[in-house]
């Protein structure tokens, strides 16, 4: 393994990538190896939204060393890409939840058709806000839809 110095900052290659800051992630990249960026790659897999995240994000916009920008932007991406998915994930619960289709459920909730698809589809993300409107609009529908059953198997006097 490549023997790895921090200059001009006070944490050390071994303290946790989360206490590297940008300077420290910088070098790793710049003058790192292997097992340096997949200490980089594993925070970013524990948190793809978070400090260590965001910073490489950054630290890739200037490094200088191809390959290892390449890898580390795949791998980035990779990891929200697994956030999308269970976002989208959660989407297509309530609309099954729902007891109704997307589009019906769209309406209540106050979206287009065809944005509903977008996020069934995990190809746009909705806001947290949306998210819980839709998750909450659903567990609603799936109420009604539960009580309408209900209601119908009861014997008529």
């Amino acid at each position: 393994m490549t023997v790895l110095c921090f200059r001009n900052i006070d944490v050390s290659p071994d303290d946790p990538v989360e206490a590297w800051g940008f300077e420290g992630l910088l070098t790793a990249v710049e003058r790192g190896s292997l097992p340096h960026w997949r200490r980089i790659v594993a925070a970013v897999r524990r948190d793809p939204q978070g400090k260590v995240a965001t910073e490489l994000e950054e630290v890739l916009a200037v490094a200088q060393r191809e390959g290892v920008v390449d890898s580390l932007q795949r791998n980035l991406a990779r990891a929200r890409a697994g956030d999308e998915a269970l976002v989208a994930a959660r989407v297509r619960r309530a609309v099954i939840r729902s007891d109704t289709t997307a589009s019906a459920l769209a309406r209540t909730v106050g979206t287009s058709a065809s944005r509903m698809s977008t996020y069934v589809s995990g190809k746009v993300t909705p806001s947290a806000a949306l998210l819980a409107r839709i998750e909450r609009t659903a567990d609603a529908l799936a109420l009604d839809s539960y009580a309408r059953a209900k209601n119908a198997a009861r014997p008529h006097r």
